[in-house]
């Protein structure tokens, strides 16, 4: 790193929101920089205590019970990606003339001399997966790369590390993108745009905005998805550099500039000579896992940003096949008396059950939860002609169960009324007794999960639990 990042930190107040894992990170690295860091977190329990003492060791100070007071003498405000925009905190720093940005701007901003490039990736759903998948292809490559943003290592200590790489795959929420004004990736994509978080947000329009935020100023590829127009449209309104071009991902025959599927083969017709008459192979439809249709589109973002950057054919091929996708997500848990149970508790949305749903065919769907404002009827009337039946659990069941009732009155609804942890057997075990062998009994719940559960990964090991169990009851 060259000494200009360092001295524009030294002597710096620095205000950091959150107490979490990107908080800390940006805590130790901005305090490594000379800047003088107070962290403030609105929670005061004993493990925030234990973080506390351990930053304080290192000379940072930390606030807590109080995170809507701005400390006297800040120069900058560094937020978790969580923290709304109207938090008190926020508004306090705006009447002082203070500006506020994320872990993901500074680690933007810290980045040495001869920094790698960023591959960046962004939409409502596949955001993790496609993210692992281009690091994946990028290391067939033989490129030194990582997958970092919102997932893995907190992205400062990546970019402030001592280990080296060629490029990073950036996986970026719509919370980064909010607080990251200056970020300016290589290529970058939009995978699809879906309601989601728009308590966080306030409007679809600043939803779709801040995720439009991740096409800004790059200089190779801006990647959108043929299938969702408004992810085209935010490559339109871009400010991109000169020579950036468009490229479209489709599960159709692809045109000129895009990237698509032919009789079962993932084809590139963006990256080539000629392109308005020749195609190159990539991979095989065979070669993504799982070869799901939501799952194949990901796999066709994720080769246009490693085209992007100059990786070939082969190792693209070569990166899918070694893919492996994390745990609950669309994961096979077994088949007991000739019925799939699949795990695909990371559905959080509708439009993420709504790719899972169609992936199956017929289906018992287990499904419900928080739904954080969203609403059923067009996930309901898409998947209709699919389901052989409905089994609900979850505070916000009866939203599930209305949006039915309007749109598939034929099929059969078992509404568990249920939150604890325990419903999750009962649902598994009614979910068997409505399946007929060929079926496929699918968690895909359309919403979150901490009504009953920690986590959706939690969720998803409780239905795994709970199917591996009948299966011994059936051997």
């Amino acid at each position: 790193m060259g000494s200009r990042q360092v001295t524009s930190w030294h002597g710096k107040n620095i205000t950091v929101a959150g107490l979490g894992v990107s908080g800390i990170s940006a805590a130790r690295a901005l305090a490594g920089l000379g800047a003088s860091v107070t962290v403030v977190d609105g929670g005061d329990s004993e493990g925030h205590r234990a973080r506390a003492a351990e930053l304080e060791a290192a000379g940072i100070s930390v606030r807590l019970g109080d995170a809507e007071r701005l400390p006297g003498g800040t120069d900058l405000v560094v937020t978790s990606p969580g923290w709304k925009p109207d938090s008190p905190l926020f508004a306090a720093a705006a009447e002082a003339g203070v500006d506020v940005v994320g872990d993901v701007e500074i680690a933007w901003r810290l980045r040495g001399e001869n920094a790698a490039p960023w591959l960046a990736i962004t939409g409502t759903n596949g955001k993790t997966t496609t993210t692992q998948m281009l690091a994946s292809i990028l290391r067939a490559a033989g490129l030194r790369t990582a997958a970092v943003g919102n997932i893995g290592t907190p992205i400062i200590d990546v970019v402030t590390g001592e280990e080296t790489y060629d490029v990073l795959a950036v996986e970026l929420s719509s919370y980064q993108l909010h607080w990251a004004p200056s970020v300016r990736a290589h290529s970058a994509a939009v995978l699809n745009l879906a309601p989601d978080h728009l308590d966080w947000h306030g409007s679809m329009e600043a939803y779709a905005a801040d995720k439009g935020r991740v096409y800004e100023g790059n200089t190779v590829a801006c990647v959108y998805n043929v299938a969702d127009k408004a992810t085209e449209d935010l490559v339109v309104e871009a400010d991109v550099e000169e020579g950036c071009r468009a490229i479209g991902f489709t599960l159709g025959a692809p045109g000129p500039s895009m990237l698509g599927v032919v009789d079962g083969i993932l084809v590139d017709r963006a990256f080539v000579e000629n392109r308005q008459k020749n195609a190159q192979e990539l991979a095989q439809v065979e070669d993504v896992n799982p070869p799901a249709p939501h799952n194949i589109a990901n796999a066709l973002a994720a080769a246009a940003l490693a085209r992007a950057f100059g990786v070939e054919p082969r190792a693209v091929r070569d990166g899918l096949r070694d893919f492996r996708p994390d745990a609950h997500r669309v994961a096979h848990v077994a088949e007991v008396a000739k019925v799939t149970y699949i795990d695909d508790s990371k559905a959080t949305n509708t439009h993420a059950a709504e790719a899972s749903l169609a992936a199956f065919e017929p289906v018992v769907w287990i499904a419900g939860g928080l739904a954080k404002g969203a609403t059923f009827d067009e996930l309901v009337q898409k998947s209709a002609p699919r389901l052989r039946a409905v089994v609900l659990i979850g505070a916000d069941r009866a939203l599930i169960a209305d949006a039915l009732a309007r749109h598939a009155p034929e099929v059969p609804v078992t509404d568990l009324d249920r939150t604890d942890t325990g419903a999750m057997l009962a649902a598994v075990r009614e979910a068997a007794r409505l399946a007929r062998p060929g079926d496929t009994v699918l968690l895909a719940p359309a919403c979150a999960s901490m009504d009953m559960f920690a986590n959706y990964n939690k969720r998803g090991d409780a239905f795994a639990d709970a199917v591996r169990e009948l299966a011994a009851e059936s051997a």
